[in-house]
């Protein structure tokens, strides 16, 4: 049987079959693209500036005065570019002021400052010797000193990631239930120190024929985010855990990209304290996607 034109039904329908599977390949690589820039873009955060490769010092505090400067003599030994006795953090329970030497140059928030009171891990309030910076750290109950330099050896001897091929099949769609309220569920980092991880709910989804769930934590616009370990864990990947984000709940389903899972900052630089997973988020699955274990230079 023939068209209007005289094409055959079955060559238009080979026609209408090939233009499908054109589409569908086109869909498949546009997909793939998106994640390798996905990958690129995180790597790139990673070795900015401000990532985590400039991370070059985590030093723990003690009651009392905390000295820091270059010079060896002090608690907190900076770079060689920092002043020799440059001040000290006086730490009494769980306040940390910051009293910085005369003489010595140091700024907060763009301003010159002599003394001032830190808060843990905010963006704000960090003390600026050169390029160097300084900022308080909560870790459980304890408190440290983190320290960041562009010049980090770390960062200058980072020796790339490394992934799984992108597999379309680890991008699922997951079902979220809310909890009523968030609970804190206790884990501990690995520098040993308990924590309170606030699960706001848990995720349901199907891979490759299974259905598993995950515990949630999500942020003021719906997204969640969640760290997790499998059967990779120790092997191709990295062996405490690795993370995954999404973007916002919509209608109670939300879709989990493996591919796009990707390592803690523990598994580039000793200087950082990282959550491991919650009991129920220790899948007993492959999840051959997203970041394999990071390769040290040395």
């Amino acid at each position: 049987m023939r068209g209007r034109r005289g094409v055959s039904l079955a060559a238009l329908g080979a026609v209408i079959l090939g233009a499908a599977c054109v589409s569908a390949a086109s869909q498949d690589a546009s997909y793939r693209a998106s994640v390798e820039k996905w990958r690129q873009d995180y790597e790139s955060d990673l070795k900015s500036d401000h990532g985590w490769l400039a991370i070059a010092g985590l030093f723990w505090l003690h009651e009392g005065e905390n000295r820091f400067g270059s010079s060896a003599v002090n608690d907190i030994v900076l770079p060689e570019s920092a002043p020799a006795d440059a001040g000290y953090f006086d730490f009494h329970g769980g306040k940390i002021t910051a009293y910085v030497n005369p003489g010595v140059t140091a700024t907060m928030d763009g301003k010159p400052v002599t003394t001032a009171e830190l808060q843990p891990d905010s963006d704000k309030g960090r003390l600026m010797l050169g390029e160097l910076g300084l900022w308080v750290h909560a870790s459980g109950d304890r408190y440290a000193i983190r320290m960041q330099d562009k010049n980090s050896k770390l960062r200058a001897n980072f020796a790339g990631l490394h992934w799984f091929p992108v597999d379309e099949s680890y991008r699922v769609s997951a079902h979220y239930v809310a909890y009523a309220q968030t609970k804190p569920v206790d884990i501990q980092n690995l520098a040993g120190d308990a924590l309170k991880l606030p699960i706001s709910g848990y995720v349901t989804f199907t891979l490759h024929g299974e259905e598993y769930r995950l515990e949630a934590e999500a942020d003021p616009s719906g997204a969640l985010s969640f760290v997790f370990r499998d059967q990779t864990s120790g092997k191709e990947t990295y062996p405490a855990s690795r993370f995954l984000d999404t973007g916002p709940v919509k209608n109670g389903e939300v879709a989990l990209d493996f591919n796009e899972a990707y390592n803690p900052p523990c598994a580039y630089n000793p200087y950082t304290t990282c959550p491991l997973p919650p009991p129920e988020n220790r899948l007993k699955v492959r999840i051959e996607a997203g970041e394999m274990a990071y390769k040290h230079d040395h």
